[in-house]
């Protein structure tokens, strides 16, 4: 035999041996689960980026496995950003990240016959220069799933820690993206959760946890926080839109002052609260320009644990909706509830019943929101050094940027660039301000909830200056 087998064959061994000894077996076990995809249901053609699917055990006793699907940067992924995205609910599935949002597909919604949706390119994803993970969390989401029933209620700290240790065992599992600048991300309750992911990624690495992650920042879009302001902020904003008189708005800030929106005392305010909640009931408050439309055709099949085979013949034998609700979030729902497209997707068999792209009965019964807020851990993380961009789009009455605006405004930073437009294919896309401590906050001009969604191009504009550290 050669001098260069017996080379070989002693540093791989080398390898072996240092990766066993240095990593303990509760990280790497169960975390091989992964297959490269190819062609998907509805694609025409071979997929033109690289896209792998898997699950990865957060916990080896009761069968916990959260669910993910990963984009290589389409640029350089050797040296490119490394993101992991975390949609909202709690509840809702990364698929709405890779195909609804910012990932590198799209749903084409006209010419629906009731088939297997038509998936095109995006041509703004955001995976164009950073790669992404899209995760199913927490368990009973998307595809994400256990053996146990007690990992189908769950709360806030299990839930940052069951993800972060995903992250670690992700990356034990792809060495190649451990050196990467890394980035935490997340819309809506996702958020929060991002938030508090960063933070504990912080500690990790303080602690010694292996691997080192190389953490420099995070972007958070229309973010909960769990302060009042979330749910406050929607009075001044629905009157600034148009959606409420002068009268009730007034009437709200009187008999409503220093009240928490959600849980009101006072009986006038509650009486002016629920009136204000019947306008909101009227519009899609996620994006008030948007239909209101449901992306469940049968509401009554929400929470019921049936087979999959019978939930998807009531699903696909609905009447058509009307074409103005023909959204991508309906689609969605047609097209993972397929057992092609799960076959394709090597979706455990029997483990999960009817996919939701949103499960609500996560976010309503099974999540108790045990962190209060997030505001202490954005200060914590800005004080460190960490970059943030904080992006809002300015339709959302779900999480309005008014409030988002008072809890930074609460953090105490100077300002270090005044309110001022920016700009993406030569017009407005909205405004922004820099703060001290690398804090970014802008807002998307005509966004929704879901920013990327409705203004791709402004928001691929305004996440590639952000990510590649130029002004706005």
């Amino acid at each position: 035999m050669s001098k260069n087998f017996f080379f070989f064959f002693f540093n791989f061994n080398f390898l072996l041996f240092f990766f066993f000894f240095f990593f303990p077996s509760h990280l790497w076990l169960g975390c091989l689960s992964a297959v490269n995809i190819t062609h998907l249901p509805g694609f025409h053609g071979e997929l033109p980026f690289h896209l792998e699917t898997g699950y990865v055990s957060v916990d080896d006793e009761s069968g916990a496995e959260l669910f993910y699907y990963f984009v290589e940067s389409e640029r350089k992924p050797e040296d490119d950003p490394l993101i992991l995205w975390l949609t909202g609910g709690p509840g809702c599935s990364g698929f709405a990240g890779l195909a609804l949002h910012m990932g590198p597909l799209n749903f084409k919604t006209d010419n629906f016959d009731g088939n297997t949706p038509t998936l095109v390119i995006n041509p703004y994803a955001w995976t164009k220069i950073a790669s992404m993970i899209f995760l199913d969390w927490p368990v009973g989401t998307g595809f994400s799933y256990s053996t146990t029933d007690k990992d189908y209620i769950t709360e806030d700290i299990q839930t940052k820690r069951n993800i972060y240790k995903f992250l670690r065992k992700w990356l034990l599992d792809h060495p190649n993206f451990v050196s990467n600048p890394f980035y935490m991300g997340g819309e809506s309750y996702g958020g929060k959760m991002a938030t508090l992911l960063s933070h504990e990624i912080i500690e990790g690495n303080e602690q010694g946890q292996n691997p080192l992650i190389n953490i420099k920042g995070y972007i958070i879009g229309n973010a909960v926080t769990g302060e009042k302001t979330d749910k406050n902020s929607q009075v001044p904003h629905a009157y600034g839109l148009g959606v409420i008189s002068e009268q009730l708005y007034e009437l709200i800030q009187t008999n409503c002052e220093g009240e928490d929106y959600v849980k009101p005392q006072g009986a006038l305010c509650k009486t002016h609260l629920q009136v204000f909640e019947e306008f909101l009931s009227e519009i899609n408050v996620f994006g008030i320009l948007e239909p209101l439309c449901s992306d469940e055709p049968q509401k009554e099949m929400l929470g019921l644990r049936r087979s999959l085979e019978e939930n998807s013949a009531d699903f696909l034998n609905q009447p058509s909706p009307d074409i103005n609700c023909i959204t991508p979030d309906l689609l969605a729902n047609y097209w993972a509830n397929s057992e092609l497209v799960r076959n394709v997707l090597q979706v455990e068999e029997g483990t999960v019943g009817r996919w939701y792209r949103c499960n609500f009965n996560i976010a309503i019964y099974n999540y108790t929101r045990s962190i209060p807020s997030s505001v202490p851990y954005h200060k914590n993380l800005a004080k460190r050094g960490y970059r943030a961009l904080v992006y809002s789009g300015d339709h959302d009455l779900q999480i309005p940027f008014v409030g988002t605006l008072e809890w930074i405004k609460s953090l105490g930073f100077a300002v270090v660039d005044p309110w001022r437009s920016w700009h993406a294919g030569g017009q407005v896309a909205g405004y922004t301000i820099s703060l001290a401590n690398n804090l970014t906050f802008a807002t998307v001009k005509g966004g929704n909830h879901l920013a990327p969604v409705h203004r791709p191009i402004q928001t691929f504009v305004m996440f590639e200056r952000w990510i590649s550290q130029q002004v706005l």
